[in-house]
């Protein structure tokens, strides 16, 4: 089932998020529902709160970045087969060269900047069969990571810029919480009129 993706000005973005169990209601059914909704509005992450649930999940599949320019062969067979379920994670590190990379997020449509990351990071996280991992990743695969976790933590990528920078998107931010954007996906505006 594709879900409402809540867009820019809705509180429950800028909640930190809470652990579950494995017990969690309907754990797979929302994994299934999350990835159906990620796809249909072509998005490469998905977290929790951006389909309204305050909890520590979020998904990824970075199949899209396999055929980026410059890639290697190594990256982009890595890239096309990265697609995992992250639930508690916790970033432990992030190491390395900062690098600057364009972002996007579904919950602000039409909206991309540039945002500097570390390049590596290691991630304690459960899979959806609440195996434990822990894991060192670089590259695109963490960088998407880092944007999706940020989610769980009640950051956005936009609080990353530069004061210059968010007062030249204020007004499509605004236009976002108004609902006065079009998408080609399903989503829920904090501020629209007749919520």
């Amino acid at each position: 089932m594709i879900l409402s993706i809540v867009g820019y000005g809705d509180p429950v973005l800028r909640k930190v998020c809470t652990d579950i169990t494995k017990d969690y209601h309907n754990l797979n059914e929302l994994i299934e529902n999350m990835y159906e909704t990620m796809y249909s509005a072509s998005g490469v992450g998905l977290a929790a709160p951006q389909v309204s649930l305050p909890i520590r999940l979020f998904i990824v599949d970075c199949a899209p970045f396999a055929d980026m320019k410059g890639n290697t062969p190594e990256e982009e067979t890595f890239l096309k087969t990265y697609k995992k379920v992250f639930i508690n994670a916790k970033i432990l590190s992030e190491e390395g060269e900062e690098w600057t990379f364009n972002e996007g997020c579904l919950s602000i449509p039409d909206v991309h900047e540039n945002v500097v990351r570390k390049e590596r990071i290691t991630i304690e996280y459960y899979d959806e069969n609440f195996e434990k991992h822990t894991e060192v990743i670089d590259g695109l695969a963490a960088r998407v990571i880092q944007h999706e976790y940020d989610h769980i933590e009640g950051i956005l990528f936009t609080d990353k810029l530069s004061t210059l920078k968010k007062k030249l998107i204020a007004k499509r931010l605004n236009n976002i919480m108004e609902g006065k954007v079009f998408t080609d996906y399903k989503m829920r505006f904090f501020a629209k009129k007749g919520r």
